[in-house]
């Protein structure tokens, strides 16, 4: 019976010295709260290669679309022309060429039987020979048509979300003019810092990114970020970086997100969020020996709570 008494009593014993937690100052991150912009890494702008009459337009604002995928279709009518005159041009020209080898053909076999003179067929060789190339020329010529046609169809860059889709059927548009504006598939979040800041910003860096139309208020609430890009230049003594985190493709393009970036280091006590209790409108935590102080809490931490005031280095704090 004594020494399982004495068994309950060391165990007791611990559980309470478990319970305990001496404050001691320690160097934590010093996080800054400011407002990032969900931006596209780079913009992109389909364009009208040729002049003409858009014909079909195929998005609007606000769709998705692959790369390459056909945004709109510009058609001129004179292409149409040109290529209906030298279709017939071709035929005419093949015909040309037909002859050009019959003749060849027969001035060649009564050269061959000794009837015809050497100039004669030197002279057949020659037309053929022309009416040949000519009609090299106009189907390299009908190829240039077939090819301007086809860049009628204003392709996407590349995969994204359409911004802006100014044009539409029926309007004339003028070689290069814009059909559509695109964000590409990847979002980052652009942060404007004061340039005091610069030198606590590196490429690789984690950031603390706050719930989408929400503070930073909890903990929970919050989700990391890495720091992909630190422009070199300060403009307006700011300084431009870029964050990336998974989950922007949903977000509209220039929406704001609160965002916490590390500014250096402060020294702080951090104590066990279950340590800190309320009652009466105010915190408190309890010291060794059953005293009962009131603290001002501070921002919540990953193993903890700060505390602002009301501890000192050397307290012991209980856990209930």
């Amino acid at each position: 019976m004594r020494g399982i008494m004495a068994l309950a009593a060391f165990l007791t014993a611990g559980a309470a010295t478990a319970g305990e937690v001496t404050v001691a100052p320690r160097e934590i991150e010093d996080l800054k709260a400011v407002v990032a912009t969900v931006e596209p890494v780079r913009q992109l702008v389909a364009r009208a290669r040729i002049g003409g009459t858009i014909a079909r337009m195929k998005v609007k604002e606000g769709d998705v679309v692959a790369a390459g995928a056909e945004i709109a279709t510009v058609a001129d009518q004179k292409l149409v022309l040109q290529r209906q005159a030298l279709g017939q041009r071709i035929r005419s020209q093949q015909a040309a060429r037909d002859q050009a080898k019959t003749d060849f053909d027969r001035v060649q076999e009564l050269q061959r039987r000794g009837v015809s003179a050497q100039a004669q067929l030197d002279q057949a060789r020659t037309n053929l020979d022309i009416a040949e190339r000519t009609l090299a020329a106009l189907q390299a010529d009908q190829k240039v048509i077939e090819q301007q046609t086809a860049e009628g169809a204003v392709l996407a860059p590349a995969a994204g979300r359409v911004l802006t889709a100014p044009a539409s059927e029926g309007r004339v548009v003028m070689p290069g003019e814009t059909i559509a504006t695109m964000a590409e598939d990847q979002f980052i979040l652009r942060l404007s810092l004061p340039e005091r800041h610069a030198q606590f910003m590196r490429a690789g860096d984690t950031v603390r990114i706050a719930a989408r139309g929400r503070g930073a208020d909890a903990a929970e609430t919050l989700r990391d970020g890495r720091v992909r890009l630190v422009y070199p230049e300060i403009q307006g003594g700011r300084v431009v970086a870029d964050v990336e985190v998974d989950g922007l493709g949903n977000y509209f393009v220039g929406e704001r997100t609160r965002v916490y970036v590390p500014t250096g280091k402060r020294s702080a006590i951090v104590v066990p969020a279950d340590a800190v209790y309320r009652r009466a409108g105010a915190n408190f935590v309890r010291l060794k020996g059953g005293a009962e102080i009131v603290v001002q809490p501070g921002e919540a931490q990953a193993d903890g709570v700060e505390i602002l005031s009301g501890l000192k280095a050397g307290d012991v704090v209980t856990r209930p």
